[in-house]
């Protein structure tokens, strides 16, 4: 991959000396995350997709998530402590993350958001998250991610 074509995500686990494989694939905004790891070959358990939300506080939370699963955002809310949690607004996501939808990563987003990791992750040795661009996945470890973006591990789906 040359200099040019890494993602502001690559940059900064490169700046952090933290080892990641970079994936390339078509880059179609229309995908499921199940079809991507169809195209990436993986099992879609390992492959997790970022969910931006927004407290009843106001304060915005991420969570990383099985792309086969759904955010339970009573489970969320308990997490993050607050007394209910919603979805942002899809035309949001850039202004607030710096990321558009399909290629929102917990890494290097504009402002670093609390993070919540699904449980699951951590029983893999590797794992997949957008690169913060449609049609690039970082094949990373749970410890890595972990220790990048400082992120909780709880049951959220």
């Amino acid at each position: 991959m040359k200099q040019n074509d890494k993602t502001n995500v690559m940059r900064v686990l490169d700046g952090k000396k933290i080892s990641y494989e970079a994936h390339s694939y078509e880059a179609d905004p229309t995908l499921t995350g199940e079809q991507i790891a169809g195209i990436l070959g993986e099992d879609p358990e390992k492959v997790f997709k970022t969910l931006v939300t927004q407290g009843k506080t106001g304060a915005y939370y991420v969570f990383v998530v099985p792309v086969k699963g759904e955010l339970d955002l009573k489970k969320a809310a308990k997490a993050s402590g607050e007394k209910s949690i919603a979805m942002i607004k899809q035309k949001d996501l850039l202004g607030l993350t710096g990321y558009v939808h399909g290629g929102c990563s917990p890494i290097g987003m504009k402002k670093q958001f609390k993070t919540f990791l699904h449980e699951t992750a951590t029983s893999y040795e590797r794992m997949f998250v957008s690169a913060g661009k449609v049609g690039f996945q970082i094949e990373i470890a749970p410890a890595d991610l972990i220790s990048v973006t400082g992120c909780e591990v709880a049951d959220v789906t």
